[in-house]
């Protein structure tokens, strides 16, 4: 099909269509439609990971008249959070409602209401706690129809979509489902997650790539891209500012110079851009006015909630008739010890450093009160020196480089240095994965040999574990205490030992020798079910560092 469906008539029109692959789509669809009609409660969370069935799903749901939710992700955390926004669950969520197959598709399609039909998802969390944001489908419908303004005359009717982001996010639910529905195109098949599995999924006809700067900035060198090249005709990144170096790069690997799209949850897309012909100047899409407002960036546009302005975080300049340059985001102040520290601005001084490829802060609780931890990217000097000098020293040139713009408490006081930084599906460094960061406990575990009652395993004690936190500054060591945190949290992945609630006591302990950050040490189990007792021995090439028996009581006691 090659006309303009519109989201609202999307199933209407796919109920004239001939094709295969269509009427297996709304035979999926007429299933989730009756599932969700036969379920009581009206606000229902969908979690799929299928990109076809997920939007059979939520046309199936809109079509019974219910409230769809999209969660972001299925962390614990996610899901505590997510029981007050919906009245049940479905798909790949725990207990999840199901739509079995059903042999015949409905015949009746009538165009949906675009103020009737509604869905919350939630902003990613990058800058605090993810906030919930209610949606009308003439919003979601009106950005859909900018897009094709904007880009559709560009893209081959017959391109294949792939994709490196989730449609549970505002970008992926936009350019994965409700675009190709609306504009009869064809739909991605699975998320790709790996570089590996774009090259090859490429083959030989043209290809439009929707995906993200944290994608974008990782392309390997090694992997052969002319395949790529010679099919790509269109590469979209959202979530963020693409940096120019890997704006660079995906044109060289890809061919195509990405299209940016700039915009939030809360806003819906406001401008873009493509670095190779407008280097930093944004355009507004079409339907979308923009202004400057005491420098902040301020936007009206059908995509937002009521016909009014509505200032956003960036500040930003204007650059010609009717483009505009960002100016960085508004400080995250907060206070440290009554001092007023900008997270943004520790941020900042931290990038402007020939040592950081990239960096985040975020607020963690430490021994001595709250302070700021750093997660950071080392550029090729960074690594070099972490590779030749360890990592005190590219702390110590970091810190020197912060001393003449952040306040002395601003300064970083737990780090954590990595090849990129954890992001979510939709190329998002939430704070949550931030924190998640800074509160590992448990060393990195080899498993070695091992039987019922033994386990033998190798631990590789990393400088940026939380036990380190107060034991001690300038000496590092492991804390007894946390030793036998260890062998009782690691024990019951290989032995069959009771619960913690029925630890007795400890037997026979001895620290021999302290553990400094960087060891690699050997952990020695032995499970005595006679005697109810769990023996343990950490060594390393420095020798013994602890021994004992963790003894328990029985079922019957």
């Amino acid at each position: 099909m090659s006309e303009w469906l519109g989201v609202s008539g999307a199933m209407a029109a796919l109920s004239q269509s001939r094709a295969p692959e269509a009427a297996r789509f709304l035979a999926r669809a007429t299933a989730w439609r009756r599932a969700f009609a036969a379920a009581e409660g009206r606000r229902w969370a969908i979690q799929i990971a299928s990109t076809a069935e997920f939007a059979a799903a939520i046309f199936g749901a809109w079509h019974a008249g219910k409230h769809v939710v999209l969660p972001a992700d299925t962390r614990p955390e996610t899901l505590l959070a997510l029981r007050e926004h919906a009245d049940g669950w479905a798909g790949e969520l725990p207990q999840g409602l199901q739509a079995p197959d059903c042999a015949d598709a409905a015949a009746d399609w009538p165009a949906l209401s675009p103020d009737a039909a509604t869905l919350t998802l939630f902003t990613s969390g990058s800058t605090g706690a993810p906030e919930a944001i209610d949606k009308r489908l003439a919003q979601l419908e009106a950005e859909v129809g900018a897009l094709e303004a904007a880009f559709g005359p560009r893209l081959p009717r017959s391109a294949r979509l792939l994709t490196t982001v989730s449609h549970q996010h505002i970008y992926g639910l936009l350019f994965c489902v409700l675009w190709p529905l609306a504009a009869g195109r064809a739909m991605p098949g699975a998320r790709l997650e790996f570089h590996e599995e774009v090259v090859a999924a490429c083959g030989d006809t043209p290809v439009v790539l929707v995906s993200s700067p944290a994608h974008l900035r990782r392309m390997p060198e090694a992997l052969d891209w002319a395949a790529a090249r010679a099919v790509v005709c269109a590469v979209f990144s959202s979530g963020g500012p693409l940096p120019p170096a890997a704006a660079d790069d995906a044109l060289r690997h890809l061919g195509q110079s990405p299209i940016e799209v700039f915009g939030s949850s809360e806003t819906g897309g406001i401008a873009w851009r493509q670095r190779a012909h407008q280097q930093d100047r944004w355009t507004a899409l079409p339907g979308v006015a923009w202004r400057l407002q005491d420098g902040f960036l301020a936007v009206r546009s059908a995509h937002l909630p009521a016909d009014d302005w509505h200032v956003c975080a960036d500040r930003a300049l204007p650059d010609g008739e009717h483009g505009f340059v960002l100016a960085g985001r508004a400080d995250r102040v907060v206070k440290i010890e009554e001092k007023r520290v900008s997270l943004t601005r520790v941020e900042q001084a931290l990038m402007a450093s020939p040592l950081v490829q990239d960096a985040r802060v975020v607020l963690v609780e430490l021994d001595v009160g709250t302070r700021i931890a750093a997660a950071v990217v080392p550029a090729g000097p960074g690594a070099a020196m972490l590779a030749a000098s360890g990592r005190a020293a590219l702390i110590a040139a970091l810190r020197a480089g912060l001393a003449d713009a952040v306040d002395p408490l601003g300064l970083p006081r737990r780090w954590h240095f990595a090849d990129a930084l954890p992001c979510n599906a939709q190329g998002k460094t939430t704070e949550a994965m931030l924190r998640d960061l800074f509160r590992q406990t448990l060393p990195r575990v080899v498993w070695l040999d091992g039987n019922a009652l033994t386990a033998n395993a190798e631990l590789l004690i990393g400088e940026h574990l939380a036990v380190f936190d107060g034991h001690f500054p300038g000496t590092p060591i492991v804390p007894g205490v946390a030793q036998i945190d260890w062998v009782m949290s690691l024990a019951p992945q290989r032995l069959p030992i009771p619960p913690r609630e029925r630890f007795v006591r400890l037997d026979v302990l001895k620290f021999q020798g302290v553990i400094r950050p960087g060891s690699t040490v050997q952990l020695a189990l032995e499970w005595l079910p006679e005697k109810q007792a769990l023996g343990f021995r950490l060594t390393s090439a420095a020798g013994p560092h602890a021994s004992g028996r963790i003894v328990f009581r029985s079922d019957d006691a």
